[in-house]
């Protein structure tokens, strides 16, 4: 099973606490060095998330200092037409070389603040459908088309832009109610989780095969969001953990405010899980998830390189496929992923499938 890591680009380091007065200027400087940061370090791409800036021109600005890295571009549905954003994304696409990942963000709230009031999560869900379904096919249909579904109608529909990545640009999506699941299996490549425990993440990554099994469709892969806080010894590790514990429990109250997400399904398992304990499996620490109020992709593996490495193959042997980790000290983090992590995973990876291989001819070969 081929292993896919994906870090984060912000044009400011969001995870330190930022005085009253700061600008709310894009650091541009930062911006390039993390990206080259990532690209050094073995990533294959990038989460730009919501928040920071617009995701578009930020991979835009990113790419024309990078060559090979590619960018995973948080885009919510519903906020602009489908076909406008198809054709920024193909000219994207174009203009980085092939290097564009759409990751859809359905969320669990409307946003009235950009005009959303589409109240209801599955309504939601299926509006993102409706809105995929004319973005791929914008994408690729080369004669204008007509489209009737219960939120878009679309007369004669067309983009004579095209991806450069062909049949069209992947498609990702974040999300963890049952519309979530369908439309990942109907409509994209990739599905993203939060890390939880194995078990739990077993359990969903079941669903949702079992899901597109009935749908009559290949489940799309499996990505995984976990921090991953390393240290040269386990009393280190846990030493940092704690550190940084304490910082986002400072920051958040120096908000006056916790960044709880509402009803959201991941932060009601999030918090589910914490009531459980604080540390599961091996490594996974939810103390970073609950010093923030939880629902984001917080939780963390926590140890030294071989413990972090271990519990990312564990993931790995149940289906994950891709890793969405950055750390909470993002450049310096991005670099010491590069140097202790991303390379011995891909390594054992490949030599787990390179023996499984040899292990079918030999099957062949005697029966």
């Amino acid at each position: 099973m081929p292993i896919e890591f994906v870090g984060g680009l912000f044009p400011r380091n969001q995870l330190a606490q930022r005085a009253a007065n700061a600008t709310p200027r894009l650091d541009l400087t930062y911006l390039r060095d993390l990206a080259r940061a990532h690209e050094h370090a073995g990533f294959d791409r990038v989460l730009i998330a919501n928040g920071g800036g617009d995701p578009m021109f930020l991979a835009a600005h990113a790419a024309a200092h990078t060559e090979r890295l590619g960018f995973m571009i948080a885009h919510r549905p519903g906020l602009v037409p489908p076909t406008v954003a198809a054709r920024a994304f193909a000219t994207l696409d174009q203009t980085t070389g092939g290097r564009i990942r759409l990751h859809t963000i359905t969320g669990h709230a409307p946003e009235p603040g950009h005009g959303e009031r589409l109240l209801d999560k599955a309504e939601r869900y299926e509006r993102a459908g409706e809105y995929l379904d004319i973005v791929r096919r914008t994408w690729t249909e080369d004669q204008p088309f007509d489209y009737e579904g219960r939120f878009y109608r679309l007369e004669g529909a067309f983009s004579p832009v095209k991806p450069l990545q062909a049949p069209h640009i992947p498609i990702s999506l974040g999300g963890s109610s049952e519309g979530a699941y369908r439309v990942a299996v109907e409509h994209t490549d990739l599905y993203a989780l939060w890390a939880e425990s194995l078990e739990d993440t077993k359990a969903r990554i079941d669903k949702l095969r079992e899901i597109a099994a009935a749908a009559g469709k290949s489940a799309p892969r499996v990505s995984l969001s976990v921090r991953l806080i390393i240290g040269a010894t386990e009393e280190l590790a846990w030493k940092k953990a704690r550190e940084i514990e304490a910082t986002l429990k400072a920051n958040t109250a120096a908000r006056g405010r916790i960044e709880q997400q509402g009803l959201s399904g991941g932060a009601e398992r999030q918090l589910a899980l914490a009531a459980r304990g604080e540390i599961h499996d091996k490594a996974l620490f939810i103390g970073t998830s609950t010093a923030i109020g939880g629902g984001t992709d917080s939780t963390s593996l926590v140890g030294t390189p071989d413990t972090i490495i271990e519990s990312l193959l564990a993931y790995h042997d149940i289906g994950v496929t891709t890793f969405l980790s950055r750390g909470y000290d993002p450049l310096p983090d991005a670099i010491d992923y590069g140097r202790y992590i991303i390379p011995a995973v891909r390594e054992e990876v490949a030599r787990r499938a390179h023996a499984t291989a040899q292990g079918r001819q030999a099957d062949r070969r005697a029966a």
